[in-house]
């Protein structure tokens, strides 16, 4: 049932549940099956190997794990590093701290650099920190690659650039659950050792898949690594891969060929022109923005994201009262400032399975919503912004050339 229903759809544009396209929902609508059957190891094998290329890895293993970004956070920490560890990671918005916070609760010793939201990582620090570490004592470096709360998008490659120059081992442990297959993400390239998402965001899933791919290295601190873990345990996927029967308990087969299924979508669009469309749109994004006449929450050019846009708003606008015009009028879901930006900016997600029409009207409900809120604004203006440069852009589809 509808507890608020509304004609038409919702337009869902925070950045994380996104929209679920029809092929996923077709795929999740049938009903239980016997995970013994022949069926589920042919489907989980291929699920297994074919996940790995939106890691883009070969050397990784891979885990499907029921749970969400938050317990793919807590396998990814347990399975690789042990209690009073050394940790450093950076705080540089709300998810970064939730992060952080766990690592803290689950009795690691973390070194925590606090940055000023709409900032990247700090490289300096990072690099003047490793070199001081004479012993090696730091056994990680915990990086959220897009901070979705602030619309920031740390560079991978130079993190594992001051790693190597420094010449130290920590492991390079990356949470993408809102870059992986939307931004440009190279595991093996970049020497990554964990790296995770999940299914809610850029694979247009519901919520309930943690995926993690683990490099050689990471399995390897895993057989060493006493953190106490039962259901998040690498080792007992391991042990069920070898038998050829993949799940230690029972899986979601629903969520399954949902997966196959979002995959499918990837593969078919090419992951390239996947994460080209996701700058598209982020470019566009900022256009409106920038002719609407606000600023975005991210400091620098560098550091934008291309899955997630924030907004800063006048000091006289509260921005949760945008978010809940545009959901109680226009039937167009924003995200809201969190935490220490709460009020102060709202977010435009644009990531997933959607296409520019879709952004535009998103946009043109945005337009609309800071009229009524009070803000000058001369309506089509950030439309014609996005619309002109997505006109000039955007490709003929693939499929219908």
């Amino acid at each position: 049932m509808e507890y608020y229903p509304a004609p038409g759809r919702n337009q869902l544009f925070v950045p994380g549940p996104v929209n679920v396209p029809e092929q996923v929902i077709r795929a999740m609508n049938r009903n239980n099956e016997d995970y013994r059957s022949p069926a589920m190891p042919k489907l989980s094998k291929s699920l297994l190997e074919d996940v790995k290329q939106i890691f883009k890895t070969t050397t990784g293993t891979s885990f499907l794990i029921p749970t969400t970004g938050t317990g793919a956070w807590e396998s990814a920490l347990t399975n690789t590093l042990s209690p009073r560890d050394k940790i450093i990671s950076f705080l540089l918005g709300q998810f970064s701290l939730l992060w952080i916070d766990q690592m803290q609760r689950l009795n690691f010793d973390v070194d925590v650099v606090d940055c000023e939201w709409g900032t990247g990582v700090n490289l300096a620090q990072l690099k003047a920190k490793l070199l001081g570490d004479t012993t090696h004592a730091i056994k990680a470096i915990c990086v959220v690659h897009n901070e979705t709360s602030t619309g920031v998008t740390n560079d991978l490659a130079a993190i594992r650039s001051v790693l190597d120059s420094c010449k130290h081992p920590a492991l390079f442990i990356v949470d993408g659950v809102s870059s992986i297959a939307a931004l440009d993400f190279r595991m093996d390239e970049w020497g990554i050792d964990v790296a995770l998402t999940g299914s809610q965001k850029a694979l247009s899933m519901p919520t309930g898949l943690g995926i993690i791919c683990a490099s050689p290295k990471a399995i390897e601190a895993s057989r060493g690594a006493k953190s106490l873990r039962v259901f998040f345990d690498w080792n007992d996927y391991l042990k069920f891969y070898k038998m050829g029967t993949y799940w230690p308990y029972t899986p979601s087969s629903q969520m399954l060929y949902g997966l196959r299924a979002a995959l499918d979508l990837i593969f078919e669009e090419g992951l390239e022109n996947v994460i080209a469309r996701h700058r598209r749109y982020g470019h566009a994004t900022r256009l409106a923005v920038e002719a609407w006449g606000l600023k975005n929450c991210t400091q620098k050019k560098e550091w934008y994201s291309d899955t997630v846009t924030a907004v800063v708003v006048p000091p006289h606008i509260d921005s949760a009262q945008i978010v809940r015009q545009a959901w109680k009028k226009y039937n167009l879901s924003l995200g809201l400032g969190l935490n220490k930006i709460a009020g102060k900016v709202f977010r435009i997600g644009h990531l997933g399975h959607l296409n520019e029409l879709q952004l535009l009207g998103a946009l043109a409900g945005v337009e609309m919503v800071l009229k009524d809120v009070g803000y000058s604004v001369s309506l089509g203006r950030g439309v014609a912004a996005a619309s002109a440069y997505l006109s000039q852009t955007t490709p003929l589809i693939p499929s219908r050339m």
